[in-house]
């Protein structure tokens, strides 16, 4: 991903409404979702979500397909793994990370097993 692919797929995530509709997305997993189901759970009318899902295609990070008269959205994966990629690519200057910069395997080192009976 190249820094200006960056900036614009920053800048459309930098509005509430549509980093909510994003990581609504991402949550859905590849199958997405419908327009109404989007509008629904994020609470906007069907006009304001079609001009910000508009701008999240724009910046490539979503996907639009039809189904018969419906409109599904997803989330585009690998857009979102190359923007944390740019984002991280020279974390810590090439040396080991810290456990700091690594939030997840911090985590899930941290967390205690549950007990089963």
């Amino acid at each position: 991903m190249e820094t200006s692919e960056t900036v614009e797929a920053l800048g459309a995530l930098a509005h509430e409404h549509r980093l909510a509709i994003y990581r609504l997305l991402v949550e859905a997993g590849p199958d997405g979702m419908s327009a109404g189901d989007i509008a629904e759970r994020i609470g906007l009318a069907p006009s304001s979500l079609t001009f910000h899902v508009q701008s999240l295609q724009r910046a490539g990070l979503i996907a639009q397909r039809r189904l018969s008269r419906q409109l599904f959205y997803s989330a585009d994966f690998a857009a979102m793994n190359e923007l944390v990629d740019y984002l991280t690519r020279n974390c810590c200057g090439g040396k080991p990370c810290a456990t700091a910069c690594n939030p997840v395997i911090a985590q899930k080192a941290t967390t205690k097993p549950r007990k089963t009976a």
